[in-house]
């Protein structure tokens, strides 16, 4: 994976979007106060953590053992290997320290919390120059495992407390990495039903050619990734206690379009059992009207019949909206 050093400014982060390629930001939060405390141990980060009182409780997972870090499924793909519970932050933390004196701790998580209302404090003091506009979300636990799945968001995570490794692949390598079920999942999206670890090429076979195109990168504290939207990713947190701060975004969207993930959905509801001539005669629709296969499918009427085919306007946006509000009534 590539990798740059030094600071990264808007520009140069609107260049690493334009490469849609993985790369690992070498000491980009290095002058966080929050690295600096990681780097004198576990306790001193915590107490970091600690030192502000939580504006509210949050949410945490937390697997047995046996499960050997790994955040996941159950063997018939059903159900998901771990529990939730809510409560303090606080609390969390004092257990976290606990469990890193255990041989056999309990993997343990503390996800995507937003930090400028949990930690308005850490917020202020530990900022990425390079998307001031954008919300921090804080990941917290020990050594654990999750699956790899992608997010419909350009990423930039910084590596805070403990190492962690980060394993990507293209998007176009989903069919070689066995998505799992909707109904259930792991992280919020169908994520790869492979164990990387020890794939089992008898049961997924194209896997082996995913592999062929990973990519990986071991951050340490102060270190920091860019993944590209929608590249698949695994992470893997490697001390006993590991913090991240990482910021999603979309790129170059315009406000107010609807979410992407939902129109998968409707299209699966919509085209996914129809007959292959019918399906045939949709993908050549979508291609023309959503993908632009053919340009501009608007370029031929005057500006004023455009409609929604014209610029995403608000007008033509709550127009669309609305349309689709009445045909799912």
């Amino acid at each position: 994976m590539k990798e740059i050093a030094g600071p990264l400014t808007e520009a140069g982060l609107a260049s690493l979007r334009a490469e849609g390629q993985p790369v690992v930001l070498r000491g980009l939060v290095a002058d966080w106060p929050a690295v600096a405390a990681a780097r004198q141990g576990d306790e001193t980060i915590i107490a970091y953590l600690g030192r502000e009182p939580t504006t509210r409780p949050v949410g945490a997972i937390a697997a047995a053992p046996s499960e050997q870090g790994r955040f996941f499924y159950t063997p018939d793909a059903t159900k998901l290997n771990f529990v939730r519970g809510n409560g303090r932050l606080e609390t969390f933390l004092a257990d976290l320290l606990r469990a890193a004196a255990m041989p056999d701790p309990p993997a343990m998580a503390v996800q995507s919390e937003m930090i400028d209302d949990l930690l308005p404090a850490f917020a202020r003091e530990n900022r990425l120059a390079a998307l001031p506009d954008v919300r921090a979300r804080i990941w917290i636990g020990n050594r654990i495992r999750v699956g790899t799945h992608w997010d419909a968001k350009a990423n930039v995570a910084c590596c805070v407390a403990g190492r962690r490794r980060f394993t990507l692949y293209p998007p176009d390598q989903i069919a070689a990495l066995y998505p799992g079920p909707f109904e259930v999942t792991p992280a919020g999206v169908p994520v790869s039903m492979v164990d990387p670890h020890a794939p089992d090429l008898e049961k997924y076979p194209r896997f082996a050619e995913a592999a062929q195109h990973a990519s990986t990168g071991t951050l340490e504290p102060g270190d920091a990734i860019y993944i590209p939207y929608g590249w698949w990713h695994g992470v893997e947190s490697l001390e006993s206690v590991s913090i991240l701060v990482n910021y999603w975004w979309t790129p170059d969207c315009p406000e107010g379009i609807g979410s992407p993930y939902d129109a998968l959905m409707h299209a699966m509801f919509a085209f996914r059992h129809m007959p292959d001539d019918q399906r045939a005669v949709w993908r050549g629709l979508l291609d023309y009207y959503v993908f632009g296969a053919e340009g501009d499918p608007g370029a031929h009427l005057p500006a004023q019949a455009k409609g929604v085919l014209g610029p995403p306007s608000r007008e033509n946006l709550a127009a669309m909206r609305d349309f689709i509000r009445k045909v799912l009534g």
